[in-house]
């Protein structure tokens, strides 16, 4: 049993671990930069230090003051949350050479599916069905051109060190081509550091699904079936939820096998989830790994009835993994992501300070946030303020239980998406099921949202 965990995060899923730390016994540490001195995840920890200024480089991104800060408090794990270093293979080896555990993933793993090309690879030895694209990196225009003409257009250009919908580009025709490479290598070397690029077909009319799995230290894994993803704008999830109403038994079978086939192929420790394109026939292909925590996994909680985060910790403190697979037919649920951002303004962030807040209550109501009334929004991080995530019997229920708790959730003092959610819930192919990742490209939100301004 790990005796005191530090959380090198911040915001509600740094909150959401030191919940369950408690209830197992564990005393946690919170780190935190000077802009989030009076966050909450800062207050409910045993122990809270300073690792520095307010930009993320300078604290959450900062391994040697993250290292210090353990060092100082004697913390014997390490859980590194989602976002900034909880896919960072160097800070896991790092936590490994202090004698610190980290919560998660080996290095070699992080590094095998981190990166998009060894990913790939992985997969289609295992068996697993892969998106039709280059073998490796593209390395000039004429490669990239020629790659295209073999695939078929419509292709997308992907960041091979990529994520959050960077780096990336649709191409319909050869004349794209070339000022597409060029915009996205840019856009990914900024963002990442390596402006590595690969090819794939684009797949028409998509589904994005996931599947949450997990390994244990003796290369076991498993699979908690799916999360339907399909509701972005521009490649940002916005609503998930379990399970997907697109996916029948027979194709939750398959890509559930296939998952745990990678997860065990590779021996993977801890919980991940293994990312897939689904098109309109039900032909699915593999796109990437995430070697963490989601942000969307209460929606399999919720479903499962399983604490995933819990489950993180045994695993890396060498138990077994539990075993469990398939969805129970009797649960739905959806989640949506309240962000401090204008809808109404092209989703523009929205950072400030909130007024005041009421979040929803009731049965299967959940509400993940790390918000209060007089607390700012600093404008460096992500702008997610809020999960609310509802749990019904049925698909129908939920969305209605939904819409009841979103009506119900106010912050003022800010812009957030709380209208678009709203909104969303009465949309018609929605409610029916019948949506795919290019929802919001043929959806008037924006007209739908006026009826609801004054309310929120």
């Amino acid at each position: 049993m790990f005796k005191k965990i530090l959380i090198a995060n911040r915001g509600e899923i740094a909150l959401r671990i030191i919940r369950t730390c408690r209830e197992m016994g564990i005393k946690t540490v919170a780190v935190y930069s000077t802009a989030d001195r009076e966050s909450l995840h800062v207050r409910f920890a045993d122990e809270a230090i300073c690792i520095g200024p307010p930009r993320g480089k300078d604290s959450y991104l900062n391994i040697q003051n993250i290292m210090a800060a353990a060092e100082l408090t004697a913390a014997d794990a390490i859980h590194p949350g989602y976002g900034f270093l909880a896919e960072n293979a160097v800070f896991a080896e790092t936590c490994t050479k202090y004698g610190i555990k980290f919560i998660g993933p080996t290095a070699a793993q992080i590094r095998a599916m981190g990166d998009k090309i060894s990913a790939k690879e992985t997969m289609i030895k295992s068996g697993v069905p892969c998106v039709p694209g280059s073998e490796g990196l593209i390395e000039s225009v004429a490669e990239a051109k020629k790659l295209a003409k073999k695939i078929g257009y419509p292709v997308i250009l992907k960041a091979t060190a990529g994520g959050g919908g960077k780096g990336m580009r649709i191409v319909h025709e050869e004349a794209e081509i070339e000022h597409a490479l060029s915009t996205a290598k840019n856009e990914a070397g900024a963002a990442f550091g390596n402006d590595g690029m690969y090819m794939e077909k684009f797949i028409v009319e998509p589904h994005h699904i996931e599947i949450q799995v997990a390994g244990d230290q003796y290369g076991a894994g498993t699979h908690l079936s799916e999360r339907d993803c399909s509701i972005q704008r521009r490649h940002q999830k916005l609503v998930e939820e379990a399970p997907s109403p697109f996916i029948d038994e027979k194709l939750r079978k398959k890509m559930g096998d296939a998952a745990v086939r990678a997860v065990e192929a590779i021996k993977y420790e801890g919980v991940g989830t293994i990312e897939f394109l689904v098109d309109k026939y039900k032909n699915f292909y593999f796109m990437e790994m995430n070697t963490r925590i989601q942000v969307e996994h209460p929606v399999t909680e919720e479903v499962m009835d399983f604490d995933l985060i819990k489950e993180q910790i045994l695993l890396a403190m060498g138990e077994k993994i539990s075993g469990m697979k398939y969805f129970p037919e009797k649960m739905h649920a959806i989640e949506c992501r309240v962000n401090a951002e204008d809808p109404f303004n092209n989703f523009a962030p929205s950072p400030g300070k909130i007024t005041a807040l009421h979040t929803p209550k009731g049965y299967g109501v959940r509400v993940d946030t790390h918000i209060y009334a007089g607390y700012t929004i600093p404008p460096y991080y992500d702008s997610l303020l809020a999960k609310v995530i509802c749990r019904a019997k049925s698909r129908e229920e939920t969305i209605v239980k939904m819409k009841r708790a979103l009506q119900e959730f106010i912050i003022e003092g800010v812009k957030t998406t709380i209208p678009f959610h709203i909104a969303l819930m009465d949309n018609e192919d929605f409610r029916k099921g019948q949506f795919d990742t290019g929802l919001l490209e043929r959806y008037d939100y924006v007209s739908a949202m006026k009826d609801i301004q004054s309310f929120h």
